[in-house]
């Protein structure tokens, strides 16, 4: 099956992994779960790392100095578009080293704010999460209404 070089790929996906069984009487955030993350937060990091080597390869290769001003404008907008994609993805991968460093302390998969179980379908669609549903709800709420 082809795939598209373009189309971002799920973070299941990129990591090679299927989503994660669950065993009878299993302990949550054992050891081969922690693996199951590590696998999934280390794919994750190998992506955006040569995502954002492609894009300084790309501003370098394209760097021009065009006579024309609205030519430059148009590339120099280009290039802050991209740069502030790459320090967002740069960001994040802190945040997943952050992450990993949980998993290494055995502090990964509980919340921040309450203490209890993160899950493990959240972790998967979002495994830097830090807070429960319901702390994060919670915590979008109390932002919307500190902004608005």
């Amino acid at each position: 099956m082809p795939t598209n070089k373009h189309k971002p790929l799920g973070i299941l996906a990129l990591a090679g992994v299927a989503p994660y069984q669950e065993k009878s009487g299993e302990e949550y955030m054992d050891k081969s779960q922690q693996k199951h993350f590590k696998k999934i937060l280390d794919a994750w990091r190998v992506q955006l790392r040569e995502e954002v080597d492609r894009t300084l390869t790309h501003m370098q290769d394209e760097a021009a100095n065009f006579p024309d001003p609205v030519d430059r404008a148009a590339q120099e907008e280009e290039f802050s578009l991209e740069l502030r994609t790459r320090d967002r993805k740069r960001k994040l991968i802190k945040k997943i080293e952050k992450t990993l460093q949980f998993i290494e302390d055995n502090d990964f998969g509980f919340c921040d704010s309450c203490g209890i179980e993160i899950g493990i379908r959240r972790l998967e669609a979002r495994p830097t999460a830090d807070l429960c549903i319901e702390c994060k709800t919670l915590a979008e709420i109390k932002e919307r209404q500190m902004a608005g």
